[in-house]
């Protein structure tokens, strides 16, 4: 048991190397050494902990994807009301803090390597779907009266938002600032909040008599 915690704490230790090397050098600077350096430790236990590069970028994808889901988890149940877990689970992928541009930073650099990795593409289509399975839940949660494909299509553009505005404060946080990237978001929602139609009025003829 205690190599196993032993295992788990070194495959954690490198993943967040691996993070932090992909946030500041991107795909190209993304090397063994590179991550053993940014862990302190040797190469050599690189290379004891995960068999190659592409074994360790597949576990720190895994164990990121694990963390984003668990936040996610966390922000939905915080909203008191449909929309309010909506807008909570779609602000915290927002990139309203240094953490979350590094993040970003990370994300890029995973799917620029998904490109030419097919499991980390997998990985990516995975977590990808999921994260769009949420969104149509809350969707639908939120409203009823739409339509299957209706629902659908709100939470593609809707992810599809979140993840640009995500993408691009990485690199450009005067335009896409985190006042702009939630004025972006509630201008979304806006379509979510919309007044449903109103219920048709009632038939007199249908009342009972004496009513």
């Amino acid at each position: 048991m205690a190599r196993r915690r032993d295992l788990q704490g070194h495959q954690e230790r490198l993943s967040t190397a691996t993070w932090s090397v992909l946030a500041d050098h991107g795909l190209p600077g993304l090397t063994l050494r590179a991550v053993a350096e940014r862990a302190g430790c040797s190469t050599g236990l690189v290379l004891h902990t995960f068999p190659d590069k592409q074994a360790l970028l597949v576990h720190a994808r895994t164990l990121l994807h694990e963390r984003t889901a668990a936040r996610a988890d966390a922000a939905q149940a915080s909203g008191p009301e449909p929309l309010d877990a909506l807008r909570a689970v779609l602000m915290q992928v927002a990139s309203g803090s240094d953490d979350k541009r590094e993040e970003a930073r990370v994300w890029v650099g995973f799917l620029a390597a998904a490109l030419a990795d097919p499991e980390l593409a997998r990985l990516h289509q995975s977590h990808n779907r999921a994260f769009v399975g949420r969104i149509q839940r809350l969707v639908a949660t939120c409203r009823p009266d739409w339509s299957p494909e209706q629902t659908a299509l709100s939470a593609t553009a809707l992810v599809a938002l979140v993840e640009g505005l995500n993408v691009l404060a990485a690199v450009d946080l005067d335009t896409y600032s985190a006042a702009a990237q939630q004025a972006a978001i509630e201008a979304a929602l806006d379509q979510i909040r919309a007044e449903r139609p109103a219920p048709p009025p009632a038939d007199p003829a249908a009342a009972p008599v004496g009513a």
